[in-house]
């Protein structure tokens, strides 16, 4: 049996865990055995129409002290689980959770583990998984040997498929083991949507000049209905927020747009963007390095061009 960790926010679950639910149910038709669905906590959501993205059984703990992460009780519970309903792949979203989560997971199950995987394994030969390796800059192909198989995929990678079908649900009974962090005061960003789940992401670099110039940024980014970011020079001079910084040492997106606007491209910004499905770089410098990654780019003065790119999308929208 294949088991897919489900991830849930706000008691909400992440587009990157019903990815991870498609990517399960593949890979179980793939290796001829059942895709069923693991929660923990509280959820708004119709734990049935899991079975839309291929869960065909959803396993609930139902407690609300599990509605926050605690890495040491999560994955002792989701290895206890797996045991129990004897499950050979356990599936998780390479997102923040799941890069905290899934090799604890691993150690617990003496699993071997592979994480950002971005394709479905190869079954011919043994039991094979591509990844990205060196910030996404090649692939690694790897045979994990052990009864049990960890696996983290990379999201945007697989994409969500959907299926006409609706998944039984059962409460699952498990000891929950003692919380071995306590949180004293959460802070949430309001009104905007998370860089993580984010299909749509406008970014902004130092080529707009400076903060009282990141209006033209965010008139398209409210177009698109996008979500917004910026390279680290920014938010290390505080144009923007922290919470905005994507690349290496920031948050790592994979959404299905990424426009860069006014960044260079330097290898650690790079890294953080570049499972993006589609890439657009404005830049009034021709030999900026991010032309080399982008998918479609435009040599220009940004002040010019994205107002233009703007109004073009609001033209079309309209007439939609």
């Amino acid at each position: 049996m294949v088991l897919v960790y489900i991830d849930q926010a706000d008691q909400q679950i992440k587009k990157a865990s019903l990815e991870a639910l498609s990517y399960g149910a593949a890979l179980a038709k793939e290796i001829g055995c059942t895709s069923e669905a693991l929660v923990f906590g509280t959820v708004k959501d119709p734990l049935a129409d899991l079975g839309k993205f291929g869960a065909q059984k959803v396993h609930q703990l139902k407690d609300e002290t599990l509605n926050s992460l605690d890495v040491k009780v999560h994955s002792t519970l989701i290895a206890t689980a797996a045991k129990n309903l004897n499950a050979t792949v356990v599936v998780f979203a390479h997102n923040i959770n799941g890069r905290a989560i899934a090799p604890a997971v691993a150690v617990k199950l003496s699993a071997g583990i592979v994480t950002g995987a971005c394709s479905l394994p190869n079954t011919q030969n043994g039991f094979v998984v591509t990844k990205t390796v060196f910030s996404g800059k090649a692939f690694a192909n790897i045979k994990i040997e052990t009864p049990i198989k960890v696996i983290a995929i990379n999201q945007n990678s697989f994409g969500l498929v959907e299926y006409n079908s609706a998944a039984t649900v059962e409460e699952i009974k498990l000891d929950i083991p003692p919380a071995s962090i306590k949180i004293i005061k959460v802070e949430k960003i309001e009104g905007e949507i998370p860089l993580t789940e984010a299909n749509l992401v406008v970014s902004g670099g130092r080529g707009l000049k400076g903060p009282e110039n990141w209006g033209i940024l965010l008139d398209l980014a409210k177009a698109l209905g996008a979500a917004t970011a910026c390279s680290r020079p920014v938010s290390d001079t505080d144009w923007r927020p922290h919470h905005e910084h994507v690349g290496q040492t920031g948050i790592q997106i994979a959404p299905n747009l990424y426009i860069a606007i006014g960044i260079s491209g330097a290898i650690q910004h790079l890294a953080g963007v570049n499972r993006s499905k589609t890439i657009v770089v404005i830049n009034k410098d021709p030999e900026a390095p991010f032309f080399k990654a982008a998918d479609y780019g435009v040599v220009g003065d940004a002040f010019e061009v994205v107002p233009k790119l703007t109004a073009a999308v609001l033209k079309v929208k309209a007439a939609n």
